[in-house]
């Protein structure tokens, strides 16, 4: 089985620590491939960011030339999951749902620590857009960017875990979600603070895609998730001479 999972940002560092946590949560035999746009920001911490990273990643997954599995998109809160399905026939996951959904195999509720404070609207509205809002406690900015998880790792630890200490506390959580792919390994030094289950989306969002593939399932076609109709689309970066939409 090989899985594909596509960073959000152009960060290469960020891309092997996705891919890392990715294979060591993966069953033996799966492949991990990561990903990183060819265009793009360096971390996504916002609305324009997020957007430009779902025409990256789209572009990155369509032009991989070898066949494979599922694809797992690894960006919290991030939008272009959907796009994704219409132009796959095999398992999407995206690291949002993937995270959110097993948190609540494992408790009432669930927080989400996340990087910035500007990012958490973003992930409010995805996990409603989901359906996975009403079982989520809060979602809290633990003042770190994106780029910054990596440069001051003891730092972001720290802050991270302040705030799950005070969802557990104050907002009455019984599960933590790491809100960032960037996080990406920082789930255990974060469980022996805290105390509580800590889930992290990538790999999370792995065995998820592991599990469909092994069940033979994917997306539906009939509807929402239908491949796009052929139609005339100008500037379309997603299309190449050795790699035309599939």
């Amino acid at each position: 089985m090989r899985i594909l999972v596509a960073n959000v940002n152009t960060t290469q560092s960020m891309t092997d620590s996705i891919a890392a946590q990715a294979a060591a949560a993966a069953a033996p035999g799966t492949e991990i491939v990561g990903l990183t746009p060819r265009f793009g920001a360096d971390s996504c911490e916002g609305n324009f960011e997020s957007y430009l990273a779902a025409i990256a990643v789209m572009d990155k997954v369509l032009s991989y030339p070898e066949p494979f599995d599922a694809v797992v998109q690894a960006g919290y809160g991030e939008h272009g999951r959907e796009g994704l399905q219409e132009l796959l026939d095999v398992p999407v996951v995206d690291i949002t749902e993937a995270a959110a959904s097993t948190a609540m195999f494992l408790g009432h509720k669930y927080s989400v620590v996340t990087t910035l404070d500007r990012a958490v609207p973003l992930i409010e509205d995805r996990l409603k857009l989901a359906g996975l809002d009403a079982r989520c406690a809060s979602v809290r900015a633990s003042g770190m960017a994106v780029l910054e998880l990596e440069e001051h790792p003891d730092r972001a630890v720290e802050a991270i875990v302040e705030q799950a200490e005070r969802a557990v506390r104050d907002d009455k959580a019984e599960v933590i979600v790491l809100g960032c792919g960037g996080m990406a390994g920082l789930d255990e030094q974060i469980r022996q603070r805290c105390g509580v289950p800590v889930v992290d989306g990538v790999a999370a969002a792995v065995t998820i895609a592991e599990s469909l593939v092994r069940l033979g399932l994917s997306t539906s076609k009939v509807r929402t998730y239908a491949a796009p109709r052929p139609k005339t689309v100008l500037g379309w970066p997603l299309v190449s001479d050795e790699a035309p939409v599939r």
